[in-house]
């Protein structure tokens, strides 16, 4: 439980900031249309945004995780908890999109899509998910309902992934270093490139990165259309998930109503275990989610070009083409 136990990982909102956020959902409303629209300086939190600010360093600079606790949701209606995240996560970077339409705010929840329907993907099915980074610098989480059982968060650190596995397998470490193919998000058609490389890991200008996507991965050489994985990077991409999957190394938690999750991409890997939703429609599992680029990012090698756009530092870049 070290990385959950370092300072600032674990915050909660007091009285003081609870009233400002509340403030502040009741002033945009009023001028600003959606969720996803609202600017920082259009929501204002006097004492809660240097405390943002500080959780901001201390994603790049510090554990790369925060959970934060105490959001009003059983006092928000949903679209009041929506314009508190969006408000919030404003402070902390710009919203990119998840979507082909360029919508930034997400709803995880079990959509019941079929696996072979164009729309499915991970966040909106109950089912496990494997470790992975999304592609974004940052991204949110806000809890509005939880599953009857189950959806537990995973998190794991890829810099001590790194250092395990330099220091075991150093070979595997340096197939990790190279570009693996990945096959173009089903959800985003609007991307030129059918097919793109990157790295897993990277060191960029002295900057560590870690981007994982399993799924997409395999579909890139299950597809006939690039060359084989070969033995050994299949072995790597294995060594990497067995030991992420190693409960020494990672830790889990469940998120419950008004927790906030924020995870640096680059520095984290993630998952959700299989979940059992409640009967009653209304009280199913419900997270919003936020992809984030922010202004204090690291530079990225320039192979991320292809899937993030700008890999300059505290670019704007990333999420789903439109």
């Amino acid at each position: 439980m070290e990385l959950l136990n370092r300072p600032g990982v674990e915050r909660t909102l007091d009285d003081r900031a609870v009233r400002e956020i509340r403030a502040a959902v009741g002033d945009v409303m009023s001028h600003v249309a959606t969720p996803g629209d609202v600017r920082a300086d259009q929501f204002t939190l006097p004492t809660l945004a240097p405390q943002l600010a500080q959780i901001q360093t201390d994603l790049e600079e510090g554990s790369g995780i925060c959970i934060l606790r105490g959001m009003p949701v059983d006092e928000f209606t949903a679209t009041e908890a929506a314009y508190a995240f969006c408000g919030m996560t404003a402070h902390l970077g710009t919203p990119v999109p998840q979507t082909a339409d360029g919508q930034t705010l997400f709803h995880v929840r079990d959509e019941g899509f079929a696996p072979s329907d164009p729309k499915s993907r991970g966040p909106s099915s109950r089912n496990r998910l494997s470790f992975h980074s999304d592609r974004c610098d940052v991204i949110a989480f806000l809890c509005l309902q939880q599953a009857r059982h189950g959806g537990e968060n995973y998190v794991v650190s890829a810099v001590t992934l790194y250092n395990e596995m330099a220091a075991s397998r150093p070979d595997l470490v340096d197939v990790l270093s190279q570009p693996f193919y990945y096959q173009r998000h089903n959800v985003d058609p609007a991307n030129k490139f059918r097919f793109y490389q990157q790295p897993i890991f990277s060191i960029h200008e002295g900057h560590f990165a870690c981007q994982l996507l399993r799924v997409l991965i395999e579909r890139a050489y299950q597809s006939g259309e690039v060359p084989p994985l070969t033995d050994l990077q299949r072995e790597a991409l294995d060594t990497l998930e067995s030991l992420a999957e190693d409960p020494a190394l990672h830790v889990s938690f469940r998120q419950a109503p008004g927790d906030m999750v924020l995870i640096n991409n680059m520095l984290l890997l993630h998952r959700r275990s299989e979940f059992e939703d409640f009967d009653d429609v209304e009280r199913k599992r419900h997270l919003l989610r936020r992809w984030l680029a922010t202004p204090n990012s690291r530079p990225l090698d320039p192979m991320f070009a292809a899937s993030y756009g700008s890999t300059a530092a505290g670019a704007v870049r990333g999420g789903m083409r439109t």
